[in-house]
């Protein structure tokens, strides 16, 4: 049966025509005020929300990486989080430089449950809230708008008169739920009472989240009602807009980014965007995005692996291995092309010693947040090239392949991991690049090489040789260098018939005691070539082993 599509309509209202200035800027230019929703929505989220030891840790988590306002959850909603409050009170947890935020639902009961819950606590934001919706109105409240205000003005006085008399300063918050599904004519009405009540000031400000509790329109639609409340909002300066996007249509990251083009003065989230269906905005993502762009995001994501690991330990969760920034195959490169793009762009960093990070494909340097270019750049599969081959020789085992060698090592390692179904790791790679251009002694092989010079241009070679079974046998020739005086002298051994088209060689260490590679490619006259290298104290003796690597790697291959 095909879906039907039309039992489905637009549920959001768009904002009053001409609130678009939002869309003449092309980036953010600061970090907004921060606040972590995850002890909160956590619980609502996971099939087995978290133990007091697991939200205790995790707040401090949040302490570490920055937060300065945290929600520490809903504590007349349940036990725990009651019980997570009070300890984080008496047990004097909470940093004097951050506020801790309470979520209650305006109704008398709830509200008052709540300040028993935060008795003793210095720096709080209390956080009131009633659904607003045209949808909920109609099928859930069965009240009119103006019922519907009175549950929000009298939430917002019960919070004014608890505040009064435990003699406190507590900031306030207050949400239209369900913003997303409310005429924003209406909404804005509803908050302005609100803020009619609490009277906010420049050391005191109140906040107004506008949650797209349910995602219902694109983007740009969002960003242009969350401008005209930037514009129409009663006491605008002293009043801390703010946004708590879900990800129900998989846009909470562009409503949050929009958002604060649009006036937008801070941002509800979570890491890695757990939360109730889709999730919250992803905080991670979003202040990294910033953190690309050259923002300071005010948080200290340095050590990803870490905040990882202890995420996915505290909710049972799993970090899918894409997710932006943090999920395990974000930096890797498979593709050929990507590799080769890559590894030259990190060369360009060295030669222009730059301090800007302009490598193609690699919107961070992985370093910055705890990742490493060894582990988690350059991969090798089926679909790598030369350019992620060679890299990984490079900088893991310090060899410099000839062009045209990590060419063809790149088709032996695409060979193998495709019929292996497999990632090679670095270590594999190297060990099929030895086997098969280092390691190849047989059926030929050269047991001795001395060498004379009886003219001043001219080296002569006596070379013993072995080939398959047969004795040992002694040749000697000419030639105009050693390497070529050997060459020579193996053709009339064997009777074979190359070209040595390729020679190249290099030190594997600066010391004095460092060994030398080299590489050697020969042309046989069907046109096909064929490669050998060898590592020696010697570079004559490396260069000789190499070339007898790559006469096996001819005959072996007729």
């Amino acid at each position: 049966m095909a879906m039907n599509y039309k039992k489905y309509q637009k549920q959001y209202f768009p904002a009053p025509a001409g609130n678009s200035d939002w869309v003449n800027k092309d980036s953010i230019d600061k970090a907004p005020v921060w606040c972590s929703v995850d002890l909160r929505d956590g619980n609502q989220a996971l099939i087995i929300p978290m133990s007091l030891e697991q939200k205790l840790s995790f707040f401090k988590l949040l302490v570490d990486v920055g937060f300065k306002e945290i929600e520490v959850g809903f504590p007349a909603a349940s036990e725990t989080e009651y019980e997570f409050l009070r300890t984080l009170i008496e047990k004097d947890l909470i940093p004097d430089d951050v506020t801790v935020q309470v979520l209650t639902q305006a109704r008398e009961h709830i509200i008052r449950k709540t300040f028993e819950a935060l008795k003793g606590c210095k720096n709080a934001i209390v956080h009131v809230y009633n659904s607003t919706s045209y949808a909920q109105r109609e099928q859930v409240f069965h009240k009119s708008k103006e019922e519907i205000k009175k549950i929000a003005v009298d939430g917002a006085k019960l919070l004014q008169e608890l505040t009064d008399e435990c003699g406190e300063k507590y900031r306030f918050e207050y949400s239209p739920e369900s913003f997303t599904g409310t005429e924003p004519e209406y909404a804005l009405e509803v908050c302005n009472a609100v803020l009619d009540v609490w009277q906010p000031t420049a050391d005191r400000k109140a906040i107004i989240n506008l949650p797209s509790t349910v995602q219902l329109s694109m983007p740009h639609v969002y960003a242009s009602q969350i401008e005209y409340f930037h514009k129409n909002m009663k006491y605008r300066d002293n009043v801390v807009l703010s946004l708590h996007p879900h990800n129900d249509r998989g846009t909470g990251i562009a409503d949050a980014e929009l958002g604060i083009l649009a006036g937008a003065d801070r941002i509800e989230g979570t890491l890695f965007g757990n939360g109730e269906r889709t999730g919250n905005v992803d905080i991670v993502t979003l202040a990294m995005n910033m953190y690309c762009q050259g923002v300071d995001p005010k948080m200290d994501f340095s050590n990803m692996p870490y905040l990882c690991e202890k995420y996915e330990e505290f909710t049972d969760m799993s970090i899918p291995e894409r997710e932006p920034y943090c999920g395990s195959l974000v930096f890797a490169a498979f593709s050929g092309s990507h590799q080769d793009a890559i590894a030259k762009g990190m060369q360009y960093r060295v030669d222009k010693d730059t301090d800007k990070w302009t490598v193609p494909y690699l919107p961070l340097d992985p370093t910055d947040i705890g990742r490493n270019y060894d582990a988690d750049v350059i991969r090798i599969n089926s679909q790598s090239g030369k350019g992620g081959v060679g890299y990984i020789l490079e900088r893991h085992f310090g060899l410099h392949l000839p062009p045209k060698l990590r060419e063809d090592m790149s088709y032996t390692a695409k060979s193998v991991s495709d019929h292996k179904h497999k990632e090679l790791k670095p270590e594999e790679i190297f060990e099929l690049y030895k086997a098969t251009y280092e390691q190849k002694i047989k059926p030929f092989n050269i047991e001795d090489a001395h060498f004379t010079r009886p003219e001043k241009d001219v080296f002569e070679a006596t070379i013993t040789t072995t080939f398959n079974d047969e004795a040992p046998k002694v040749t000697v020739a000419r030639g105009n260098g050693r390497l070529n005086s050997v060459s020579n002298a193996i053709k009339k051994a064997i009777g074979i018939n190359y070209t040595v088209a390729t020679y190249h060689e290099h030190a594997l260490s600066r010391s004095s005691s460092s060994r030398a590679i080299a590489y050697v490619g020969i042309e046989t006259p069907d046109g096909k070539t064929f490669w050998g290298s060898a590592v020696n104290a010697d570079i004559i003796q490396a260069s000789i082993m190499a070339l007898v690597c790559a006469i096996n790697n001819s005959i072996n291959n007729k």
